[in-house]
């Protein structure tokens, strides 16, 4: 198998006939139509992905997806039929990885189920104390909050989280946010450093997780204390 899909969805035609093409696809799922009973299962049994509606009983797919959000970043694809909500979530405000909107074509959610897959599990996407990072998009979040991060930020911030416990000088980071070797002072890894760290606090005041070395230079490593 592929991995095991949560389907939840409150219409049993549909779930049922989503559930048909995902198995033929080699994929194993499981559905629920209420929302209440989504975390509870999730936490049990812990799927690959989840396909979830927005319009549920319950509780709605935008309450389950944030409390999902809490505690895990499994991939979660939005299925919509209110178009007012399509900007939302398209800023992927609620921590989800991808949307659909209803009606649509089972082999599509099939194809979105396998991109989504693909690009959480390929190696792409660095987690580490509540810190994704998604290589695809650029994007860091800590808690399912985006960091907003500058290129220049997210390739500095991967580099150190790829490498934890290891302490980088000035120079050997240098090397790798500007591997054209352009001529920039040294100090400009501080600035970085310095703004990744107000972004990072202003989600989280106690997330220290980029430590200074003294006459070093920097290291992640978001266990450590000093």
């Amino acid at each position: 198998m592929n991995g095991n899909i949560l389907i939840v969805e409150d219409e049993p035609k549909l779930a049922s006939l989503l559930s048909d093409y995902l198995r033929a696809s080699g994929f194993e799922p499981f559905c629920l139509s209420n929302g209440a009973e989504v975390v509870p299962w999730f936490r049990e049994h812990k799927p690959d992905l989840i396909l979830l509606d927005l319009m549920l009983p319950g509780r709605d797919g935008m309450e389950v997806c944030k409390d999902i959000r809490a505690f895990s970043h499994v991939p979660i694809i939005m299925v919509t039929a209110r178009i007012e909500e399509i900007d939302r979530l398209l800023g992927l405000e609620l921590g989800a990885d991808d949307y659909i909107c209803k009606p649509f074509s089972p082999r599509e959610v099939v194809a979105r189920v396998k991109a989504v897959l693909r690009r959480t599990h390929d190696g792409h996407t660095i987690q580490a104390k509540g810190l994704v990072l998604d290589e695809h998009r650029y994007r860091a979040t800590l808690h399912s909050h985006n960091l907003e991060l500058t290129a220049v930020e997210f390739k500095l911030l991967q580099f150190l989280v790829a490498n934890p416990g290891r302490i980088y000088g000035r120079q050997q980071l240098m090397n790798r946010i500007y591997p054209d070797e352009r001529s920039v002072s040294d100090r400009t890894v501080d600035s970085h450093i310095k703004k990744l760290r107000r972004k990072i606090e202003a989600v989280d005041p106690e997330a220290m997780l980029i430590h200074s070395v003294y006459g070093v230079g920097y290291k992640f490593e978001p266990d450590a204390t000093s």
